[in-house]
């Protein structure tokens, strides 16, 4: 069994959707270890109801805090130290797709990151999507994780913008899973259809 670490290189680039789909595409169980606001509504709650199949399990944050904030940031609103002893991987006999927050480097405390969730024998998902300054911070998402030895590959969020995809692949040289087109909507038939697209390349 495997585990997908799914990160972005910032926030609002798709990585929720990128994680139903390959949550869908292996009928993986899914876990968010660090969640910051809207808790009525949050990422567990999205990927849930996206999600057709039955053996998916959702397993609980490790830390859940109220203000949209920087995990760092909204941990000392709420009153809480976020430790990396207590954000321990579920315990599960099927895949695992784990949806990171923001990008690598978000902190969250004073000396962790969220690129020190990502354990060594991770596949490690890049959500990247175009917009000025993308291709810097792709590269260096993506330079970040191929030094420190991982298995990076990447999938495009919006809109195909040809000349910066292109030298995204040519300068990162990983695998590309596929895009995830600007869609009018995402309900549970729209992932089911990405997760039949994307299996074979996970």
């Amino acid at each position: 069994m495997k585990t997908y670490f799914i990160t972005g290189i910032s926030t609002d680039v798709g990585k929720t959707i990128a994680s139903a789909i390959i949550t869908e595409a292996l009928e993986a169980d899914y876990w968010k270890p660090v969640q910051a606001g809207d808790l009525n509504n949050c990422d567990t709650k999205k990927v849930k109801a996206l999600v057709s199949n039955t053996k998916s399990k959702f397993h609980p944050n490790a830390y859940a805090m109220q203000t949209p904030m920087s995990p760092h940031a909204a941990a000392k609103i709420d009153v809480v130290n976020i430790e990396l002893k207590n954000i321990k991987p579920p315990k599960t006999k099927n895949h695992l797709v784990i949806e990171g927050a923001g990008g690598l480097l978000v902190p969250l405390n004073d000396k962790q990151t969220v690129f020190n969730l990502v354990k060594p024998d991770y596949k490690v998902i890049v959500v990247s999507r175009h917009y000025l300054g993308s291709i810097n911070h792709t590269l260096l998402t993506t330079n970040a994780l191929k030094e420190k030895g991982f298995d990076v590959s990447i999938i495009f969020s919006g809109n195909e913008h040809e000349s910066t995809e292109s030298i995204i692949k040519k300068m990162t040289n990983v695998p590309v899973i596929g895009r995830i087109e600007e869609e009018p909507y995402f309900d549970k038939n729209v992932i089911k259809e990405y997760a039949e697209m994307f299996r074979e390349r996970l």
